[in-house]
Order: C-alpha cells, then sequence, then structure tokens
C-alpha cells in the first residue's frame, strides 16, 4: 500500500503533542489513558478549567476511570497531582516529558473543586463551573481582556482557570462591574491577600452587603476601619493594629453582628479587668455576650442584674467554691463584677 497524504481543512486551533509522547508513551497506554491525557493537553492549551466529573461524562466513563488514568500518567512521571489538605484533588500540573520536577512556570489544569466552596454554596452564592464556550466568550471581550490584564498586574503573576473562572462568576453572578473587581482585588491585594478563596470571599460579603461600586465598597471599608482603630483605642492600644486585632474587632461587627457601643462596653469592663491579653478578654465576654443573644445594652444590665441575684443567693464560703474548677459561673463571674485575670489568662492560654 502506497503513503497516505494528511490533510487539513478548515483548521481553528491547534493542541501541541510532543513527539517523545508518540514514540514513547503512546505504545503502552490504554484507550481511556490516551483520551484523558489528550484532552488535558488540550484544556491547558486553552488555559481552560475541567473536573473530574467533566472528563468522565464527556468520554462516557466513570470517575474511578478518569482517577486511574490520571494516577498511571502520575506513576509515568508525565503529570503530578495537587491535592488540597491531602484529601481533595484540586490540580493537576504537566510535566516535562522528562520527568524533571515541574518548575513554577509549568502549565496546570484546574479543578472546580465544589466541596471547598460550601460556605459560599449555602450563603446562595456558589461559583459555578463555566463551560468551555463561556470562558472563551468571557475571555474575548474587551473590556474583559483589559481587566484580567490589571489583575496579573496585582497579583504579580498569570492567572489560573480557576482564577479566571472565580472572575467570570463575580461579574456573571455577583453582577460586579469592570471597575468594582479592579477595586475588589486591589483593596485585597494592598491588604497583603493574593490568595483568590479570600477574594472570593470578601467578594461575596460585599454582595450580601448591596455593594454596587467602589465607592460603595470604599465607604464599608472605612467604616470597618474606623471600628479597628476605635475598638484600639478603647483597649488601650496605640499604633497600626495587627492583622490579630483588626480580625477580632472585625469578627464582633460582622460575625456577631455587635453595635458600637455593645462592643465599647465589653472593652470598658477589660480595661477595669486588666492590661495583658485585652483582646482575648474582650472576645469572650462579646462570644458570651452572642450565645446570650444580647442586642442591646439593656440586655447586658439584664444580664448583671441575673448574676447579681444568683450571687446573692448562693451560699458564701468554699463550700460555694467547691473544688475550685473554673466553670461558667466563674466565668460569667468575670463578665460582669468581679475580676480575677489570673484564672482568666490561664483558660486563655489552655485553649
Amino acid at each position: 500500500m502506497g503513503c497516505l497524504k494528511i490533510y487539513r481543512e478548515n483548521y481553528a486551533g491547534m493542541t501541541a503533542v510532543s513527539n517523545l509522547f508518540i514514540d514513547k508513551y503512546m505504545k503502552d497506554a490504554n484507550d481511556a489513558q490516551l483520551k484523558i491525557y489528550l484532552y488535558l493537553l488540550r484544556m491547558t492549551e486553552a488555559g481552560l478549567p475541567t473536573s473530574i466529573s467533566d472528563m468522565a461524562d464527556l468520554f462516557n466513563y466513570t470517575e474511578k476511570d478518569v482517577l486511574r488514568a490520571l494516577k498511571y500518567w502520575e506513576k509515568e512521571h508525565l503529570l503530578s497531582l495537587e491535592y488540597e489538605e491531602g484529601k481533595s484533588l484540586s490540580g493537576i500540573r504537566l510535566l516535562e516529558l522528562s520527568g524533571k520536577a515541574p518548575s513554577e512556570s509549568a502549565p496546570v489544569v484546574s479543578f472546580v473543586h465544589l466541596p471547598a466552596r460550601t460556605e459560599a454554596s449555602q450563603t446562595g452564592y456558589s461559583v459555578p463551573s463555566y463551560s468551555l464556550d463561556q470562558l472563551k466568550e468571557f475571555k474575548e471581550r474587551e473590556e474583559t481582556a483589559q481587566l484580567l490584564f490589571v489583575a496579573e498586574q496585582y497579583i504579580g503573576r498569570p492567572l489560573s482557570p480557576t482564577e479566571i473562572n472565580t472572575i467570570l462568576f463575580f461579574s456573571d453572578r455577583l453582577g460586579f462591574s469592570e471597575d468594582l473587581i479592579d477595586y475588589l482585588i486591589q483593596y485585597c491585594v494592598d491588604k497583603g491577600k493574593k490568595d483568590f478563596r479570600y477574594i472570593e470571599k470578601v467578594a461575596v460579603s460585599w454582595a450580601q452587603e448591596g455593594i454596587t461600586t467602589p465607592k460603595d465598597a470604599a465607604r464599608l471599608s472605612g467604616k470597618y476601619d474606623k471600628i479597628v482603630y476605635t475598638v484600639m483605642k478603647a483597649l488601650g492600644k496605640s499604633g497600626t493594629p495587627t492583622k490579630a486585632e483588626a480580625d477580632f474587632a472585625l469578627k464582633w461587627v460582622k460575625e456577631y453582628g455587635f453595635t458600637q457601643d455593645i462592643i465599647l462596653e465589653a472593652c470598658r469592663r477589660t480595661v477595669m479587668a486588666t492590661d495583658k491579653h485585652r483582646f482575648e478578654y474582650a472576645d469572650r465576654i462579646l462570644g458570651n455576650w452572642s450565645r446570650q443573644q444580647v442586642r442591646h445594652k439593656a440586655d447586658i444590665r439584664a444580664l448583671d442584674d441575673a448574676y447579681a441575684k444568683n450571687k446573692a443567693a448562693r451560699p458564701s464560703g468554699k463550700a460555694a467554691q467547691g473544688a475550685g474548677s473554673f466553670g461558667n459561673n466563674a466565668f460569667n463571674q468575670f463578665l460582669h463584677t468581679d475580676y480575677d485575670f489570673d484564672a482568666l489568662e490561664k483558660e486563655i492560654l489552655s485553649n
């Protein structure tokens, strides 16, 4: 039989396959292993994300078939599998065919890892896995190309496909404008946070607050910055707050939902009690008030009155102290009138 000529018409793209792969690796691989590897090359070339379930559906395999194919190529040193917290598969790094360890610039096919987004899903803000066509259309928009370029300048490296998927989520599901996404990424980077999971959490919190413009975001950020410095002053602190100190103050506002007067009352009681570990001490007070559903200063007075009555009804002396354990009653005591910082300090440091 004579040689065959190979023609190509209306070609709309290209995925490069190494000759070394064809010569050395292709002959020993089965059908599933070949399809999965070639598909990963395709996704990497296009800069698009995929997932185990996507590949299983595309090739009519089970997810176990896909995982077996991936582990085969990992054993052959053509790729390395990346895991999140040692459990869930989160990404694939394609290696040089020589089997060398991946460099920082080695291409990565990233997975959309839904279990890691449980918190967002519960609040109705889950990040979807966009189709290849949706991502391609998004990347080809003129305004998007500029936004992605600016984002890469802020982050200091090229964006991964999963990160581009997240930026599309900001635009598509959260309704953020390009200007607001630009401000969002810059805001997080200025705080030393380049991790897109952190950026995503901030974006979701802004969406929940009804933020629609950079001006709104700046106003919200300024409000939180103000409460941090107000708390610093109330606890007798000066200078720039540490991250841990700022996190405490923002927790009291955002997680517990306390107004400034409630927080300042906790700070006042803290200052009366101690000059050490004040943020931790105030956090214990506010955590207790949150569990007791304090919303107004009148609620605190009611707790004080109930404590005073309970204390008056208790027998005095060592019998009332029992074994001297540091229990709930003792801790409630610290939250009201009588303070024993040494005991509280032991409680704080023991956790």
